[in-house]
């Protein structure tokens, strides 16, 4: 039995919008851009400096090689630059995978290498982990430092951090369009704490 109601119905500009987080930031960022986007310990952002701040990272992937479908791997607690890499990693066109911060580095090894993470964000108190971890990875990944100062953190020096990341981002870049929501956007591995 066809369904009738559907003959004639494909998909077209007046009866589909593919969702996905992006235009549900950049909507909201229109809207409300001076209402509070992100709030960690002392710092507060508004919606209109969140965008840009995702923006920046979208650009910085991009102009480091990251293409439509690449993996981007986060490896740090929930501060702000999880947020941004929930927005900024699928409008460069890649596939977001946070890794849980309790994992031994042999299994963030295996989800590196399984998931074929091109690039990862990670928080600088994870150092040690992601060094061992790298023995298990047979690829080349870009590795950029999180140096989360609120927490007391500093940057160890080996490691090109993600606000020079973000910095070194170009002007202007081509963003890939997500033009259906069936495509990748998020590669997540459960990590036994059900």
């Amino acid at each position: 039995m066809s369904d009738a109601y559907l003959v004639g119905l494909g998909k077209n500009s007046a009866n589909y919008q593919p969702l996905n987080p992006v235009s549900f930031l950049y909507r909201t960022a229109r809207a409300f851009p001076n209402r509070q986007a992100v709030a960690y310990k002392s710092q507060r952002y508004d919606y209109a400096f969140a965008l840009n701040r995702c923006e920046r990272l979208a650009r910085a992937l991009i102009d480091a090689g990251v293409t439509k479908n690449q993996t981007v791997s986060v490896f740090a607690p929930n501060i702000p630059q999880m947020f941004e890499a929930h927005f900024g990693v699928p409008m460069a066109g890649g596939v977001l995978n946070t890794i849980n911060t309790r994992l031994d580095a042999k299994t963030v090894g295996f989800i590196l290498e399984h998931g074929e993470a091109q690039v990862l964000l990670f928080d600088s108190a994870l150092t040690d982990v992601v060094k061992a971890a790298l023995d298990h990875v047979s690829h080349p990944v870009k590795l950029i430092q999180i140096v989360d100062e609120i927490a007391g953190q500093e940057a160890t020096g080996d490691y090109q951090t993600y606000e020079e990341f973000l910095e070194a981002a170009p002007d202007h870049v081509e963003y890939p369009t997500i033009d259906d929501e069936w495509d990748a956007i998020a590669l997540n591995y459960t990590s036994g704490t059900t």
